[in-house]
């Protein structure tokens, strides 16, 4: 028996649980159900993530205290995960005892390791808030690759790493003001001093091959950076014992809420938290997105290795959600809460289609509304409870029969594909195991239409027949909800029910029942019904909009710069600007043009099959791939232009004054490629 201790990232205390947030604990969720499932001895740790500004600016403008507001939030969350069917061993706080008591003895060895190091540093502080401003409370372009409306600490399109005072032109989420730059003493871990160790260490199969891969470029050329690891007040965290007026980053105490939830764990359990986090006996698997591999691989590991504090065995990494095939969007009604999700459809809709998509690779997933209804119909109730809605009927009150009938070796098929689909459980390849599962499923009902239980119950003289052909359909059932138990623990409970009995374990899909009563069959699933998804799109649509902020009134100061290099052209009338057709389009194809310095060839799609192709001097500032999907607007009457490389038929439109420093213009959420720019 393996003894595991199992891991989500934390949520933020500051909002509420989405869908694509439940990509991760639908992921978790169902793994820790398959290791118990196995006979292992595993544990689901999590808690709310609770410090730092954006809680303490929140509650500031709410009028209550931070307490108070984190409190009301774990409740939201503990009950949406619980509405999905997800179940923690222990749901903490990063605000707990347990939690500062772990951050005190892990600081206390960086410090005696001599890896603490104080200097004072530039800071963004919002002067309207009196307050410096945490990462997330700071947007602004990407100092290397351009991209604008990027978080304070890294960036999502390049995944650079970097300080808030580096973002150009940073403006506060707080207020919409520009911040001003103040120097502030910080604390900082020096990590280089680990930096063989980390190198060893993200290479070592811990990690999926392209995170292993992505961090590699971190070890190659420069030392590690230090890492940022105080905030000054006032802040809304724990003060750091031997640094009065500092405060420990959040990031610095996330993850140590892993075992400050544990500890809480153990206490209630009379168990020893060194037996879960020291011991060599204990395997610790971390499940988070790609968006925090950085914090999770370099920092975590380097706070645990001083510490003498176990290692991950594995950190498993996913990607993140698309819903049909683009972000998630509020204007669209694609920005789909948790507890509105529940409203209108059955979690088991979703914990399936998930797994249906989830594999061991760092790959985003798509939630494909179409495909979502049709798969569920299909799979689920159209092929798996098809064989007991069309079987139980018949034997409810003869019962299976006494011994298990010749089914041509299906039962042993089953029994024996267990093992693969075990196999792609445990390596969080769950897509192929849904298949080998659904493929399973198209085995059983074949049976069933050729042995037509409904024919044989019309003739008497065909009753132990019709016994035997219902005994055979209701186990090999029985042996697909066991396999779907941990993505389907809802159906399995109902499954076993009818069995009268309880599937917890993988081994009963070994034996046949035989000889038992079968409980009268109650409906285990409904289909999608497509009503209740446009409902519940409709419903997220105008939720979004009532509580969308009102644009934020900041001294934005903006410089003259631009237009003094650049001066007001001549005045034109309406008329001649009517002559210009800018339309949107989307970028379904960008490829270098190696023999060109400055141009790269687009395929743009006006929609309806109506494409273009044109050659844009931005080669200086984007990279092709960067561009696939993205709306921009184009000059489509252009004529079309004879090039070295080909025709260029049109234009796209973009600012600024050329080389880098090019930014590609694009369109509001729910502009569609065809539409006219007036």
């Amino acid at each position: 028996m393996r003894q595991i201790l199992v891991t989500s990232a934390l949520p933020y205390a500051n909002g509420h649980i989405h869908i694509g947030h439940l990509v991760e604990y639908l992921q978790t969720d169902i793994w820790v159900r398959f290791q118990k499932m196995q006979g292992n001895r595993c544990i689901y740790i999590c808690a709310d993530d609770t410090h730092g500004t954006a809680i303490m600016l929140r509650a500031r403008q709410e009028g209550r205290s931070e307490e108070d507001l984190i409190n009301e939030m774990s409740d939201a969350h503990q009950a949406d995960f619980a509405g999905f069917g997800i179940e923690f061993d222990n749901y903490g706080s990063t605000n707990s005892e347990e939690s500062r008591e772990v951050c005190g003895e892990i600081w206390q060895s960086l410090r005696e390791a001599d890896m603490i190091v104080e200097k004072q540093i530039e800071q963004l502080f919002d002067v309207e808030q009196g307050t410096f401003l945490a990462d997330r409370f700071v947007r602004g372009t990407c100092p290397k690759c351009g991209s604008e409306d990027q978080p304070g600490d890294n960036c999502s399109n390049c995944n650079e790493v970097y300080s808030p005072v580096d973002l150009v032109d940073p403006i506060s989420i707080a207020t919409g003001s520009k911040p001003e730059v103040r120097e502030a003493t910080h604390l900082f871990v020096e990590i280089e001093k680990l930096h063989s160790f980390l190198d060893e260490w993200t290479q070592s199969g811990t990690l999926p091959k392209e995170s292993a891969n992505y961090l590699k470029n971190f070890f190659l050329n420069e030392p590690l950076k230090n890492w940022d690891i105080s905030r000054p007040g006032p802040y809304f965290g724990f003060e750091i014992p031997d640094s009065p007026g500092n405060y420990w980053y959040v990031w610095f105490d996330a993850p140590i809420g892993y075992i400050g939830s544990t500890k809480q764990w153990c206490k209630a359990h009379d168990e020893k938290l060194d037996d879960w986090w020291k011991s060599d006996d204990c395997e610790i698997h971390h499940f988070i997105g790609k968006d925090i591999q950085y914090f999770h691989t370099l920092f975590w590991p380097a706070m645990l290795k001083t510490a003498e504090i176990s290692l991950p065995t594995k950190v498993h990494i996913h990607g993140f959600l698309t819903v049909d095939g683009e972000k998630m969007s509020k204007s669209k009604g694609t920005f789909i809460q948790a507890s509105k999700y529940l409203e209108h459809l059955n979690p088991s809709y979703l914990r399936y289609y998930y797994a249906s998509k989830l594999n061991s690779r760092v790959e985003d997933i798509d939630l494909n509304l179409e495909e979502f209804e049709s798969r569920v119909n299909s799979d689920l109730v159209g092929k798996v409870i098809n064989l007991a809605s069309r079987s139980a009927k018949f034997v409810a009150k003869t019962g299976l029969s006494d011994s298990y009938p010749d089914d041509g070796g299906l039962f042993e098929e089953f029994a024996t594909a267990g093992e693969k689909i075990a196999t792609h459980y445990e390596a969080t390849d769950y897509s192929k195991a849904m298949r080998l599962i659904i493929e399973l499923a198209d085995k059983a009902n074949p049976y069933v239409e050729e042995n037509a239980p409904w024919e044989l119950k019309k003739d008497e003289a065909k009753a132990q027949q019709l016994q035997d052909v219902c005994t055979v359909t209701l186990n090999l059932f029985r042996q697909l909800a066991i396999y779907l138990a941990p993505v389907l623990p809802d159906l399995a409970e109902k499954a076993g029910e009818l069995f009268g009995e309880k599937l917890t374990s993988w081994d009963q899909a070994k034996t046949p029942v035989t000889g038992i009563q079968i409980a009268k069959f109650k409906h285990m699933m409904q289909r999608v019904d497509p009503k209740c998804v446009q409902a519940m799109i409709e419903e997220s649509r105008e939720e979004n909009a009532e509580a969308a902020p009102a644009t934020p009134q900041g001294n934005w100061d903006d410089s003259g710069d631009a237009l003094e290099a650049e001066p007001l052209a001549d005045e034109i009338t309406f008329d001649d600007f009517s002559k210009v057709d800018l339309r949107v389009a989307r970028v379904i194809e960008a490829n270098e043009v190696p023999e060109a310095r400055k141009l790269i060839q687009l395929k743009l799609s006006l929609g309806g099959g109506e494409t273009r192709q044109v050659f844009a001097g931005i080669k200086a500032a984007y990279e092709p791939e960067d561009l696939l999907g993205k709306l921009v607007v184009m000059v489509a009457n252009l004529a079309p232009r004879k090039m070295k490389f080909g025709v260029s038929e049109g234009m796209i439109i973009a600012a600024g004054p050329g080389g880098k420093d090019i930014f590609v213009l694009n369109p509001d959420e729910g502009a569609v490629p065809g539409q006219r720019v007036h």
